[in-house]
């Protein structure tokens, strides 16, 4: 297993290096009209900093790239300007750009993130274990969030009641503890992302009372709170399974090298096909460790090079045990 990365251990303020992603949607209710209601979709941009972990949700609502610029604006206005944004290039996020129609080599976005002196960095495709700092609690919380909310029934779900839910969730979120608890009676406090962002020891309180799924009717701060319960009830529960230890690549393995004949591990080829390619270029790390190859497949007399990570291909035949042999 590789290094932590450095902009996991730099000392900066939070929100410097950030790792995002998008999900959604969910239908909203706009405007009600005497025939019914207007109804539009909302997608939401969470944002995970890499040294806090501490998390952010802004809310998009229109399909542009210029919807998302805005989402970061103001995000950067909240939480100060970041100078380096990571993402995968996993189905989720590709497919949330095509939706969004957000081109991530648009001009008009690039300009934007050179005059803010931030720089944006995609892990390979595939490589979804590569975003493992972030990827962990943004999987988590829209597996949840999209439980809940694809289940609400249309014509509950305002503006309004949406953005109030992500922000309890975001208080949610950032009220986790960072460190295992002590049993120091001197040191009865815990250290969470909230403790950083706000300077404050105590977490956001929970409204009075008990809500449940009938306060769905009522009003909407009682439907905001009803929701943000079972956000809570569903995400402590699954968060503290996350929290054991998994000890994986541990042992040193000899490096990929090119002219190895690999095995590409691809869940969507059709049944027996087992697609074979040959290691044309190895992306070192800082560790000199290969964990990033191209590989050149050829099907159906038509070429393709791929970015894979290690983790997703088996070598058949290496190079060098192909050279001693001769």
């Amino acid at each position: 297993m590789a290094d932590l990365p450095a902009d996991r251990l730099a000392q900066e303020p939070p929100f410097t290096s950030v790792g995002l992603d998008i999900f959604g949607p969910w239908t909203i209710v706009t405007r009600r009209t005497r025939g019914g209601s207007a109804e539009s979709k909302r997608w939401a941009v969470i944002f995970t900093c890499m040294s806090t972990r501490a998390v952010h949700i802004e809310l998009i609502e229109s399909m542009t790239t210029s919807s998302f610029i805005n989402a970061l604006r103001r995000f950067f206005s909240i939480r100060g300007p970041a100078k380096l944004l990571r993402s995968d290039r996993g189905t989720n996020f590709v497919g949330a750009c095509k939706e969004l129609k957000l081109d991530t080599d648009d001009p008009s976005l690039q300009n934007y993130l050179k005059e803010k002196g931030c720089t944006w960095l995609f892990n390979p495709p595939h490589s979804s274990h590569m975003g493992g700092s972030w990827e962990r609690l943004i999987g988590l919380s829209r597996r949840i969030l999209d439980a809940m909310l694809l289940k609400t029934r249309p014509g509950q779900l305002t503006q309004e009641v949406l953005s109030t839910l992500m922000a309890e969730v975001m208080a949610i979120m950032n009220a986790r503890p960072l460190l295992p608890v002590s049993t120091d009676p001197e040191n009865p406090t815990v250290l969470t992302p909230a403790m950083i962002l706000t300077q404050k020891m105590s977490a956001l309180a929970a409204s009075c009372g008990n809500f449940d799924t009938s306060h769905l009717h009522e009003k909407q701060w009682k439907q905001v709170q009803c929701l943000a319960d079972t956000f809570w009830k569903r995400w402590r529960g699954e968060y503290l399974s996350s929290l054991q230890s998994r000890r994986k690549w541990t042992e040193n393995r000899p490096n990929i090298k090119v002219g190895d004949v690999v095995l590409l591990k691809d869940s969507q080829v059709q049944r027996n096909e087992w697609p074979v390619g040959l290691v044309v270029n190895t992306i070192p790390s800082q560790d000199a460790k290969i964990r990033k190859v191209e590989v050149k497949v050829a099907k159906q007399g038509t070429v393709k090079t791929f970015l894979r990570p290690v983790t997703e291909i088996i070598v058949l035949l290496s190079q060098e045990k192909t050279t001693e042999d001769c």
